[in-house]
């Protein structure tokens, strides 16, 4: 299992950023160095902070990886991982709104409810019993329903997850 490094990074402006590195096998079956930015010192204050953040990120790549023997994914590993693909703010395909309303139902509804769940577990009628439970309006329990798909598609685009282990 590949854990890669952490490390500091100065920028020319703005603040200094936390970066990931790791090496992954090159088309020419050489190690290539690679490295993504997590995010500023502002955002995450220490070391383990940015840690947190990076464990679906970690998770995906050691996924092909035969010497892994991987635990289950749970609800917020995904989160997370979507949260740095899909919700980052250099991420323009959603607008401001639409991320800044999807974090607000991550927050509130969706994590403090399914946050260690296994995502392979998650049943669609255990989901649906929650939602009718909810002290919320009908339009707003279907945003949360269409929250969860949306970030359980995205598991299944980048290879986290099957269609036949998501249940949806």
């Amino acid at each position: 299992m590949q854990n890669g490094s952490i490390m500091q990074a100065p920028r020319l402006r703005g603040p200094d950023v936390w970066e990931y590195r790791w090496r992954e096998p090159g088309s020419d079956g050489k190690p290539k160095h690679r490295r993504m930015v997590i995010g500023s010192l502002d955002q995450f204050k220490d070391q383990s902070s940015a840690l947190l953040a990076i464990t679906a990120l970690r998770r995906e790549i050691n996924l092909h990886s035969p010497k892994v023997n991987i635990r289950p994914l749970t609800v917020s590993e995904l989160v997370d991982h979507y949260r740095q693909r899909e919700l980052a703010t250099d991420h323009t395909w959603k607008t401001h709104s639409t991320k800044v309303t999807y974090q607000g139902y991550l927050n509130k509804w969706i994590l403090p409810r399914w946050r260690s769940h296994s995502v392979s577990i998650i049943k669609a009628g255990e989901v649906e019993l929650w939602l009718r439970s909810l002290p919320l309006a009908r339009s707003s329990c279907a945003k949360i329903r269409n929250l969860m798909s949306v970030f359980f598609n995205h598991g299944i685009r980048i290879k986290f997850m099957t269609a036949i282990q998501s249940n949806w």
